[in-house]
This record gives C-alpha cells, sequence and structure tokens, in this order.
C-alpha cells in the first residue's frame, strides 16, 4: 500500500517507519523543512530507543521517504493518515483541530484516485465527521471515505506497542475502506492482534476512555499513597496485593509525583470538555485533572518539609527531569512544577537527566545541568528523583553519599530501598512508604 503520513512529529514519524516496516511504501510530510532535511540525514526530532535504525533500515530500503510536498505525497496515496499536533486550546481545555482542519481541506486538494482519510491524531468525538465535511466540499468530485485509527503508543516503547500491540481500534464504515484498512494491518493480522472494527464515533471516545481510565489508575494509587504515608503502610504491597486481581490488572498503580506527557493531561482535559458540550460530564475524569494538578504542585513542599521547613539557600540535586524515561519529552512534565517552586523558596537546583536536558533548558531557566547522575549529588543538601531512569537504579549509594554535603534523599519513583538507605546513613523518604518506627 502507498500511505502519506501527513505530520512527522512523535505519532506521525514513528507509525510511518513502523508501517514502512510492515513493506508499505510511506511518505511521512511535514511543513518544517529543517525537520525534513534532518530527518533526511537519519537524524531524529525526538528521543525514542530504536527509532533511528528504523528509520535508517527502511530509508535505505526506500520504503521511506520525507517531503515538505503534501500533495505529491497524496495524490498516488491508498490511506493519507492525518498525525498532526492536537494541543489543549487556551481557555477551555479543549482541543486545538485548526491543524487537523488545516490537513483535512489541503488533502481534499491533492486526491487523485479513491484515498482513505485516516485520523492518527487524537481528536475529540465528532471530529471524523468534520473532516468528511471538509473534504467533500473542497473538492465534491474526491473519491474518499474517513476513518478513525487512534493510537496507542506509550513514549519510550512506542515501536514495540505500533508492532506488538493489545489490539488495533479502526472506525470505519464501509467496505471499500475496511478492506484498505485491514490491508494496512495484515502483518499484525497475521500474529493475531484483535482488530477492533466500530464506527468512527467509537473509535474516537475509546481513544480518550483509554487514557483517561489510566490516569484515573495513576491517581487513585497517588492518592492511596497519601494515606499509606499517614497510616504506615507501604503503598506498593496495597498495589500489590489489589494489582493481583484479574479485574484490575498491576499496570499503572505506580506512585509518583503525577502524570505528564503529550497524552494524559490534554486528553483528560479534552475529553471533560466535550462531555460537559455533550451534556454528559465525566465528573471522576474532572476530578483526575484536579487530583493530578494538586499532586504535581505538592510534591516540591513534600521537598520542602523534608528539610525542615525551608531550603532556603540549599542545594537540591535532581534526578530526571523528562516526564517518564525513554524519552525527552518535557510537555506537562512534573519537574515543571516541582523545581520552579523548589527555586521560589530558595533553592539552588543541580540535575541531571540522561536525555531530556536539552529540552528541559528551554522550559526552565536557572538551573546548573550537568554531566552526569553523579555530578548532580556534588556538594547537594539534598537530593531528589523526580523520574525513573533506568541508570539511577544502578546508582552506587555510597558513592551518593561521599559526594553529598547532607545525605538526604526524596525518593519521589521510590527507586531505593529505603531500609538499605537508612542503614547507610541517609535521611530517605519515599512515596507511600511507611518512616521508621522512632
Amino acid at each position: 500500500m502507498r500511505i502519506a503520513m501527513i505530520g512527522s512529529g512523535y505519532v506521525g514519524l514513528v507509525s510511518g517507519a513502523c508501517f514502512a516496516h510492515f513493506g508499505h511504501d510511506v511518505v511521512c510530510v511535514d511543513k518544517d523543512a529543517g525537520k525534513i532535511d534532518r530527518l533526511r540525514a537519519g537524524q531524529m526530532p525526538i528521543y525514542e530507543p530504536g527509532l533511528d535504525t528504523l528509520v535508517e533500515e527502511n530509508s535505505k530500503a526506500g520504503r521511506l521517504s520525507f517531503t515538505t510536498n503534501l500533495a505529491d505525497a497524496v495524490g498516488d496515496a491508498d490511506a493519507v493518515f492525518i498525525a498532526v499536533g492536537t494541543p489543549t486550546r487556551r481557555g477551555d481545555g479543549h482541543a486545538d483541530l485548526t491543524y487537523v482542519y488545516a490537513a483535512a481541506a489541503e488533502i481534499a486538494r491533492s486526491i487523485r484516485g479513491y484515498t482513505v482519510v485516516v485520523t492518527k491524531s487524537t481528536v475529540p468525538v465528532g471530529t471524523g465527521r468534520e473532516v468528511a465535511r471538509i473534504v467533500g466540499e473542497t473538492q465534491p468530485a474526491a473519491a474518499f471515505d474517513v476513518a478513525s485509527n487512534p493510537e496507542f503508543l506509550r513514549e519510550g516503547a512506542a515501536i514495540e506497542d505500533f508492532m506488538k500491540p493489545d489490539r488495533v481500534v479502526i472506525g470505519v464504515e464501509s467496505d471499500r475502506a475496511r478492506d484498505v484498512m485491514s490491508t494496512i494491518y495484515r502483518p499484525l493480522n497475521l500474529i493475531q492482534t484483535p482488530m477492533v472494527f466500530t464506527n468512527i464515533e467509537t473509535a474516537e471516545v475509546t481513544k480518550y476512555a483509554g487514557n483517561a481510565f489510566l490516569a484515573t489508575k495513576i491517581s487513585f494509587i497517588n492518592e492511596i499513597a497519601d494515606l499509606c504515608e499517614r497510616v504506615g503502610a507501604d503503598v506498593h504491597d496495597v498495589a500489590r496485593g489489589i494489582g493481583l486481581d484479574g479485574r484490575i490488572g498491576r499496570k499503572f498503580l505506580h506512585p509518583g509525583p503525577g502524570f505528564g506527557g503529550s497524552c494524559f493531561p490534554k486528553d483528560t482535559l479534552a475529553l471533560a470538555y466535550t462531555a460537559r458540550e455533550a451534556n454528559a460530564p465525566q465528573t471522576i475524569v474532572e476530578q483526575v485533572i484536579e487530583v493530578n494538578n494538586t499532586r504535581k504542585k505538592k510534591m516540591a513542599q513534600k521537598v520542602v518539609d523534608f528539610c525542615g521547613g525551608s531550603v532556603a539557600g540549599l542545594t537540591v540535586g535532581v534526578l530526571g527531569l523528562t516526564f517518564k524515561a525513554d524519552t525527552d519529552d518535557m510537555r506537562d512534565a512534573p519537574a515543571l512544577d516541582i523545581v520552579p517552586a523548589l527555586q521560589a523558596a530558595g533553592a539552588k537546583i543541580v540535575a541531571f537527566d540522561p536525555e531530556g536536558m536539552d529540552e528541559a533548558g528551554k522550559v526552565l531557566k536557572d538551573i546548573t545541568f550537568t554531566k552526569t547522575a553523579y555530578e548532580a549529588t556534588t556538594d547537594a543538601d539534598v537530593l531528589v528523583v523526580i523520574t525513573e531512569w533506568h541508570e539511577f537504579r544502578g546508582l552506587d549509594p555510597r558513592r551518593i553519599k561521599q559526594a553529598m554535603r547532607r545525605p538526604r534523599i526524596v525518593d519521589l519513583r521510590n527507586i531505593f530501598d529505603p531500609e538499605e538507605m537508612r542503614e547507610l546513613g541517609f535521611a530517605y523518604e519515599g512515596v507511600g512508604r511507611p518512616k521508621p518506627r522512632s
């Protein structure tokens, strides 16, 4: 199949490279000429494990190419995927669909034969119908169908998620379009991946419902962690105890400083807005949004309280800035709340992140970045773990203790063993872990 991928950001680039790996001819389109030049040179605009190799292999094989010319890419395509950004709209929390609708109009002007126009971007219910209206009105003679094919990619594991997904959801309403989409995903059919065919609205709601449910699990376990701290329970044992129940499941029951990233914050906001507009308010989702926003702000105070009520004049070493490990994404990262709050309280911030310091430097000011994790601990009065990078788990606590001015750790990801750290002489506080009995 010939595929045009409109938008070469996170979703578009990963999806395009994976479709090419399936054997399709894929052209990724982007208006940013500089990005296209870098992609042609093999330079990735994002950090995603394995993506550079996947792009290189499929580019050399002639299955993957990059262009700024949308018309050429669309004109020869059997399917055109819209994978542009849908950021939160200022003022009301709704998804900004400006780029989606602009892409739809431009695609319409470029269609030459029967084409399936697929929304890959995360969009509110009703967007597919509007895309169909735009395409039909822009070029009344166009032969096309519209489909919805939401992505369920985890940053840091996106390639595996695409190649071996739990399911593929496709909203489509004609046999011809269904055949095209089935052919595109045939390699996944061969490994018996569940294909969930629905109408367009159902596919759109499914994406938001899935992300909202996972965000709810995160906020739920974070609130349980607060309770555990107050009553002397261990949230990890609680999470295991409930997660082994097959009706609940173990995933997304990891306490921490709150969720961030490109999906959960904006998708919960967009779902809440859409639901209010439809007179079906999602009160649980709205509460999840409030709980998460409050939690990120509370984490800075947790550090201040741990330091005796003040961090004025203290050097705070920070490990991890991105919203999660294995990505350089800083969007809605808890660090964006925690670091400025500590600075406002008088702390000096010295930080290390394996991949995110370039992006962090664009949104966080007056931070000293270091070349290694150990350097971030040097002469620190307290060390704060914000992101759970795997390499942090292998750090030598004895070396950290020798480097620090005062051996104190606030571990917002619970990557260290509390008893071991205290036996080594650290003052240690995690999230939802029992404090030592006096």
